[in-house]
């Protein structure tokens, strides 16, 4: 008999773990009458900004429009440059656009895959001595906490802070992750964090969320998730529609209290990979000794990447490639988005090497044991 194939993530596997609790919730939210911008996502406000443990959090649609809506809640104007990465998934530069401001890209640390303070040093010099900058002023940084591990927070808020640049984290990834103990989230002006299914805190939807510690960007952003209105039907500023569900709200609300125990989980799982893993001729995920990574995928280096991925998922292993192609080198913005004089060498090396193993919660050491005996059988 065949084995049971592994799925790269498993949204499924964790709606079952807490299947009781969210059919009790979506009940409860049905039953009471409330299904947009009800109590049930007031409450998910205020828990999730009590787990972070400072600011507002303003629930809004997805992940894309939280940057969107952050972006424009910190003052960003249309043409207003901000800086970003391109190894990303590609709704961080949608979001950037969609508040209609220019991307300008960083290149990566080799270790973390988030931008790094020098070559975001690089990215504002190389940008400021263009001619680009006269028509488009550099105005923000968009920092990356990709796979759940943090960006270089110290550093990067320096650099802002230094060039009065605006910081905001997208957070996408990286849910409960912290540097020096301080949540992600925290650190910038804003933040934005999606909860799509495959998310460590995930809905069984879309959704997202502004969070900030500025009083003014949480009142603009509440403004701009629906229509401008401060009072319904008049709009006080242009806005759009992008509201997080009560459904949603109720199943966050369920899973949000699990969220550290699952991290850690998470981080188990890592543990036991790199155990099994030790010896082989792959590079395994860096962790800073400053962080708490939180393991949104475990993103090994491989030799002959796109060879191992197709022999894990002839043994029934599925992994991803989380991104095959860096943002600006996809078809809709190549050539389009401003890059440093020496490039992106960095961005452009991992995604020919990256390649993102199975990671979820209920993950077992059976199946992690198997994945790492396929991942040694190809290379032995």
């Amino acid at each position: 008999m065949s084995q049971t194939t592994i799925p790269q993530s498993d949204p499924h596997a964790s709606y079952l773990h807490h299947h009781a609790a969210i059919l009790d919730a979506i009940i409860r939210t049905l039953d009471s009458g409330h299904l947009i911008l009800g109590p049930q996502t007031a409450h998910f406000e205020e828990e999730f900004s009590a787990f972070l443990g400072v600011g507002e959090t303003i629930g809004v649609g997805n992940g894309t429009d939280a940057l969107n809506i952050a972006l424009r809640a910190c003052g960003i104007r249309p043409g207003d440059a901000v800086i970003t990465v391109s190894q990303t998934a590609v709704a961080t530069i949608a979001g950037i656009q969609l508040a209609n401001a220019v991307p300008v890209l960083a290149d990566i640390d080799p270790q973390s895959f988030t931008m790094s303070s020098e070559n975001l040093n690089t990215a504002i010099r190389d940008y400021l001595d263009s001619p680009e900058s006269e028509q488009n002023p550099l105005k923000a940084v968009v920092v990356v906490h990709l796979y759940g591990h943090p960006a270089d927070l110290p550093g990067i808020s320096e650099i802002c802070d230094r060039h009065h640049l605006v910081l905001i984290e997208d957070c996408a990834q990286a849910h409960g992750a912290t540097y020096n103990t301080r949540p992600v989230g925290t650190w910038g002006r804003a933040a934005a964090f999606s909860f799509y299914p495959t998310k460590n805190l995930g809905a069984l939807g879309d959704g997202g969320a502004v969070v900030t510690v500025d009083p003014e960007v949480a009142a603009k952003a509440r403004l701009l998730r629906e229509y401008g209105w401060k009072d319904r039907y008049t709009s006080e500023i242009p806005g759009l529609n992008s509201r997080l569900d009560e459904l949603q709200a109720a199943i966050l609300r369920v899973r949000l209290p699990h969220l550290s125990t699952e991290n850690a989980t998470r981080r188990a799982i890592a543990n036991d990979y790199n155990e099994h893993l030790r010896g082989l001729p792959i590079t395994l995920p860096h962790v800073d000794h400053a962080v708490s990574h939180v393991f949104h995928q475990f993103v090994i280096r491989a030799p002959n990447r796109d060879g191992l991925r197709f022999h894990l998922k002839e043994m029934g292993i599925n992994a991803l490639v989380h991104y095959p192609f860096a943002v600006h080198q996809q078809p809709a913005y190549r050539g389009q988005l401003f890059q440093p004089k020496t490039g992106l060498p960095e961005t452009e090396r991992a995604t020919r090497e990256i390649l993102s193993l199975p990671m979820y919660p209920q993950l077992t050491e059976e199946q992690v044991r198997r994945i790492a005996v396929g991942i040694r059988s190809f290379y032995t």
